[in-house]
């Protein structure tokens, strides 16, 4: 069974929270455990202020376009902006020592750390990010 749920927010990362309660509210009626909730809520923060920020570079005229859809055994999180993308494999390892102090790029590393499959769909439209959990 599948269920699919959509909420189109401005580039205004103080939307976040907003997001954030749209989708757990989706969530705990999946009893899942609370840690993984926790997590997933790190994940989801940085993927939506990835997408306002860098995707969108915080233009108030361009949504975020969330979508999560609730399997049986797994939920597809996708966030998707307007930006033109970038090379996933070009973001500098956050555990290396010359990174460790760097003010930025750990989200991705967060979110990898959190999620069981996570990938990115670039095209003229946008880019997609698919955060993906078992939920078995």
């Amino acid at each position: 069974m599948q269920k699919s749920y959509q909420k189109i927010v401005k580039s205004n990362t103080l939307l976040i929270p907003e997001v954030n309660d749209f989708i757990f509210d989706i969530l705990s009626a999946l009893s899942l455990d609370k840690e993984l909730l926790n997590n997933l809520n790190l994940a989801i923060s940085e993927a939506l202020s990835n997408a306002m920020v860098h995707g969108n570079k915080l233009d108030p005229n361009k949504n975020v376009v969330i979508t999560l859809d609730v399997f049986d055994s797994k939920i597809e999180l996708s966030i998707k902006d307007s930006g033109h993308g970038f090379k996933p494999e070009e973001v500098p390892d956050p555990t290396k020592p010359e990174n460790i102090l760097r003010d930025s790029g750990r989200g991705i590393f967060i979110m990898q750390s959190f999620v069981d499959d996570m990938y990115y769909n670039f095209s003229d439209e946008g880019t997609e990010l698919k955060l993906i959990i078992s939920t078995k």
